[in-house]
């Protein structure tokens, strides 16, 4: 049975409560019964059509939250990653000169003349300063010049990125000066943690843990958001996160020395508690909106200034700014200055993350209590999501709030354990190379000495006399490399590679050949016969670009179910989806090209073949949604993105990452996705007939699952809250309590108003009557139906649902008229 939605005041005013009374007392100029039976069937009536344009307002209004919000969440965060890291560029990242006041000034004023916005130099006193400012992180690298001989000093430690970028700066400059350089790694990686993505994932672990609980608690279970209970329950939180992810990065994987244990256990404390500090005050300002805002401020302002990912000299100089107040950096370099640096800077970005959790919990206090000074009696907190299941709201809350841990638990477990255990120590396994000889013998021998000093598990190489048959392997992605032995015609070793295929095994094939020349005493000739534009220096574009396209296509789903039931159904979800993946594909097209300049043309290829991915990934999606309602999410982005990202050749080699993810790479929709785009913008388009067809089987098995599914059972169409209304009964209850112990409390000020003046306490007795159950009002204080209809609250996603109208009429009669509203309302937050 359905509850009616509410009347607005101008419908209330239609129908004056007073008129009967008014007309008895008039005699004769009262209309008859039958008058006032049409007056109120015309009442109805205009009830009824104002309450039909309500709700088709509101089923529009849900219908266009689908497309708005997904629209939000990926045009913020895919262009706030392709809009900084597509293309990062050095700027002002700091070196520092030492030696003899000459030798100084002159390479000082050499890397100045080379590299003027790239590079800020300066000059210190000596070679101790200048290597201390490097472990300090107060300088990018440090050069000592004694004589003919230059020593460059870099800390991989504080970025292996940053080390990289600044060598490649400042080696060239000092050869062209006619020095002999040397290079000392002051701060080396460790063995268990060479690319230093340990710390990254670390951090994106604890930041995820401390918004995701916000995600759905403000929609689901809004009582816990009261500050009394809230924080206590962060502190609990922040403490099982930090368990999680020493569990994890420790014993599992040994990312983490035991010796920082204790370190690492406190900065993961701390960090989730500051982030859920701060998001909690956000979730006071915007509602459930709040996450969108808290990702806004955590992640994608976030990541770009935490100098993890990438250096943040290369980024825009405003997140060098941001770099120095906002969380996640202060997570990142806290976890840093800990697993690398042996705690050494640790303290400044403790500092940070202390200041904002008390910041945080202070501005929500303050907010709670203005909010109570201008409103003792607030409108109650509305529940839109019943269940994280999608089915009857559970009647126990210890089920309720265990499906509320169960989903960010399982978040941040799968991404630390995937995406670090997938990319945390990237090492080529089975790399296929060729080896081009001037006969089969040569290029089989050199191929046995190859694997006599690499071992056999880092390449798979095979023997050929045929340069061209080689080049075209390496061109069709076929083969990573293909190594052209020295003839009598060319001394040098050649390499012919592929940097757009991957750029992390361009790197990885062009350092050992490089040292294997080296050790001939030749040089080595790099032949890139696809090098990657400037737009796109690392090769991160395809997979950003992927990215938007998964995230656009499960959003749909998730949105759509929550926010619009009603559109669940295949005969609306599918034209729904049908309209919806040409506009998000076109957003994605528009990001990438137009407004972040990270692709160049191929603007109707992009947008053609976004769409049918978008779609079969929302069809995908939808299976889950059937089955487990919004924890959907979990096995949605566990396969799509926890797992297909390490699959997907984008960032990191397919020949990088351990078997399991290498073989996932032909199956998975991310894969597809990445290698489509690849071949788009850099391949003419050679292979994307294949990869689409990995994508139009996800779409077209997981339609039929969907038909099977609903075939079994029928999809839901409104959310059922259950026994919402009897909690809420109680909770009213609790504050009519609290507000009545507060009254007897003070009872004896009431006495001393009274005599005062007798019209304050009749006052006072009124607003104490007027909630009372049991008690009866006096006429002047029974609320008329306009009243009444005025105080409801507007409809939320739950109404015109299963209240079990019988169950609340009889709790009703039992408890007076305190316990007869039947619309969806809980306790505020204040």
């Amino acid at each position: 049975m359905t509850t009616p939605p509410p009347r607005t005041r101008r419908e209330a005013r239609g129908l004056d409560p007073h008129d009967a009374s008014d007309s008895a007392e008039l005699g004769s100029d009262a209309p008859d019964s039958a008058d006032t039976t049409d007056a109120h069937a015309r009442t109805d009536a205009v009830d009824a059509a104002a309450a039909a344009k309500r709700a088709k307002a509101e089923l529009i209004g849900r219908t266009v939250a689908i497309f708005v919000m997904p629209l939000i969440f990926v045009g913020m965060m895919i262009t706030g990653y392709l809009g900084t890291m597509h293309s990062p560029t050095a700027n002002d990242m700091p070196v520092v000169v030492a030696g003899s006041d000459t030798k100084a000034a002159d390479t000082k004023f050499a890397l100045d003349g080379n590299e003027p916005d790239a590079l800020e130099v300066d000059t210190v006193d000596d070679a101790h300063t200048a290597r201390q400012m490097v472990v300090d992180r107060e300088a990018s690298a440090a050069v000592v010049v004694k004589g003919k001989t230059a020593t460059l000093y870099t800390a991989s430690g504080a970025g292996a990125q940053q080390a990289t970028t600044v060598t490649g700066l400042v080696m060239p400059t000092l050869q062209d000066e006619g020095l002999e350089v040397e290079t000392e790694d002051v701060t080396p990686l460790p063995d268990n943690d060479p690319t230093g993505l340990g710390a990254m994932f670390l951090m994106t672990a604890i930041v995820m843990a401390g918004y995701l609980p916000f995600s759905v608690l403000r929609s689901n279970s809004p009582e816990l958001l009261k500050f009394k209970r809230i924080v206590p329950i962060l502190g609990a939180w922040a403490a099982v996160i930090a368990g999680l992810v020493w569990t994890v990065t420790c014993p599992i994987l040994d990312i983490v020395d035991v010796k920082d244990t204790v370190a690492v256990l406190g900065v993961a404390w701390l960090g989730v508690f500051a982030i859920a500090c701060v998001q909690l005050f956000i979730t006071r300002l915007f509602g459930s909106m709040g996450v969108i805002f808290g990702i806004l401020f955590l992640m994608v302002l976030g990541m770009p200034s935490s100098n993890m990912a990438m250096p943040v000299y290369t980024m825009p100089p405003f997140y060098r700014f941001t770099h120095e107040f906002l969380p996640m950096p202060a997570i990142g370099e806290s976890l840093r200055s800990v697993l690398y640096f042996n705690g050494t800077g640790v303290t400044g970005h403790l500092l940070v993350l202390a200041i904002g959790a008390v910041v945080g919990l202070l501005l929500t206090k303050g907010y709670d209590f203005i909010s109570h000074r201008r409103n003792p009696d607030p409108q109650p907190l509305t529940v839109n999501i019943p269940s994280l299941h999608g089915g009857r709201r559970p009647d126990s809350k210890v089920l309720r709030y265990i499906s509320l841990a169960i989903f960010p638990l399982a978040m941040v477990t799968m991404m630390i354990t995937f995406m670090l255990g997938a990319m945390g120590s990237p090492t080529p396994k089975d790399m296929p190379v060729t080896v081009v000889g001037s006969s089969s013998e040569q290029a089989k021998d050199t191929i046995a000495d190859l694997e006599k000093s690499m071992g056999k598990d880092m390449f798979d190489f095979t023997a050929t006399t045929d340069e061209d048959e080689a080049r075209a392997l390496v061109e069709d992605r076929d083969e990573v490399a293909a190594l052209v032995l020295p003839t009598e015609q060319n001394p040098d070793f050649t390499l012919i590679a592929n940097e757009s295929g991957n750029n992390s095994a361009y790197r990885v094939v062009n350092q050992v050949f490089d040292q294997v020349a080296s050790a001939q005493d030749m040089d080595l000739q790099v032949d890139d016969v696809a090098p990657l534009p400037d737009r796109d220096k690392n090769g991160v574009v395809v997979m950003y670009v992927a990215m938007g396209w998964v995230l656009a296509g499960f959003m749909v789903v998730i949105v759509g179910a929550n926010a619009n039931p009603w559109s669940r159904p295949l005969k609306r979800m599918l034209p729904l989806t049908a309209v919806y993946s040409p506009f998000m594909s076109l957003v994605v097209a528009l990001i990438a090209g137009p407004i972040t300049g990270a692709v160049d043309g191929h603007f109707a290829q992009l947008w053609g073949d976004g769409i049918i991915a978008i779609f079969c990934i929302a069809m995908f999606a939808m299976i889950f949604e059937r089955l487990i309602g919004m924890l959907a999410i979990i096995p949605v982005i566990g396969t799509l993105m926890f797992a297909g990202m390490p699959a997907s050749n984008g960032a990191i080699s397919e020949y990088m990452t351990p078997t399991f993810f290498s073989t996932l790479h032909d199956v998975l929709p991310m894969p597809a996705a990445v290698e489509t785009i690849r071949s788009i913008i850099y391949f003419d388009g050679d292979v994307v007939t294949e990869h689409l067809q990995v994508l139009g089987l996800w779409g077209l098995v997981s339609l039929a699952l969907v038909f099977l599914i609903d075939s079994v059972k029928p999809p839901r169409t409104e959310h059922d809250f259950g026994n919402l209304h009897l909690e809420q009964e109680r909770e009213k209850a609790k504050q009519r309590a609290k507000q009545a112990k507060a009254l007897e409390a003070s009872a004896p000020l009431r006495t001393v108003s009274a005599h005062r003046s007798p019209a304050s306490s009749q006052t006072v007795r009124s607003t104490v009557v007027e909630d009372s159950p049991g008690e009866t009002s006096s006429p002047s204080q029974v609320a008329s139906p306009a009243e009444a209809a005025d105080r409801r609250v507007a409809p939320t996603a739950g109404d015109g649902l299963n209240h079990r109208r019988t169950e609340a009429t009889a709790e009703s009669a039992a408890g007076g008229s305190a316990a007869g509203d039947e619309h969806e309302w809980i306790p505020s937050t204040v």
